[in-house]
């Protein structure tokens, strides 16, 4: 395999870096449980309200907050449990218990010493403040800066322009097949899929560069 040599490392945030499923369960699980429906499976109700997500992001820009409560209403309602949408915010409030997956501190911290490194992220700002992330980045680029998402190349075309280097010598890392090949690879970009589930690739989606189950693999790929 041949060694890269990025001069900016960019990276995908939640499900790459802060493992955003198992920090968030519990916050739905409350949602559900103060719903009255304590029988629905939590992890097949999160994953149709990220799927919805997903959906909105190919839309007009709005705040993330706003498209996660707009999902979560599409959800109850598929599900067919009576609540309030606006109980979204215990999912925000569990922003802060988010953790970083075991190897992100040190290999990030290894990274830092050679390459530029940027955050991209479907996020609100506020939001992204919250996350266990305590570092300095050289470049952030959030949905809210963009004002669009990964899926359509919005946030991606803002990452380019802002890169301060050519695209080819941008190296981005992301777990999300339908927001990050799908918006990163037919603008060019070099794209590592990250695939910490070992889950298959969509048919429908764009191929990957290269195909690693953590970051610290990367770091056997650079010169």
């Amino acid at each position: 395999m041949a060694l890269l040599d990025p001069d900016l490392m960019s990276f995908d945030v939640f499900g790459t870096l802060v493992d955003v499923r198992a920090g968030s369960y519990g916050a739905f699980r409350s949602i559900l449980d103060e719903a009255g429906a304590k029988d629905i499976d939590v992890k097949a109700f999160w994953e149709h309200w990220e799927h919805r997500n997903i959906a909105h992001y190919w839309e007009p820009y709005r705040r993330y907050r706003d498209i996660c409560e707009l999902s979560l209403a599409e959800t109850l309602d598929h599900f067919r449990v009576c609540a309030s949408p606006k109980l979204i915010e215990r999912y925000f409030e569990s922003f802060a218990n988010f953790r970083l997956y075991d190897d992100v501190t040190a290999t990030l911290d290894r990274l830092s010493r050679r390459r530029r490194l940027a955050l991209v992220s479907n996020i609100d700002d506020d939001l992204l403040a919250l996350t266990p992330l305590r570092r300095t980045f050289d470049l952030v680029c959030t949905a809210e800066r963009a004002k669009g998402y990964k899926p359509d190349g919005t946030l991606f075309r803002h990452l380019i322009d802002h890169a301060g280097t050519a695209r080819d010598r941008i190296f981005h890392s992301g777990q999300s097949q339908f927001t990050d090949l799908v918006g990163g690879k037919p603008l060019g970009l070099t794209i590592a899929w990250i695939n910490r589930r070992g889950i298959a690739l969509d048919d429908a989606v764009p191929k990957p560069d290269y195909v690693f189950g953590d970051i610290v693999s990367l770091l056997a790929l650079l010169a």
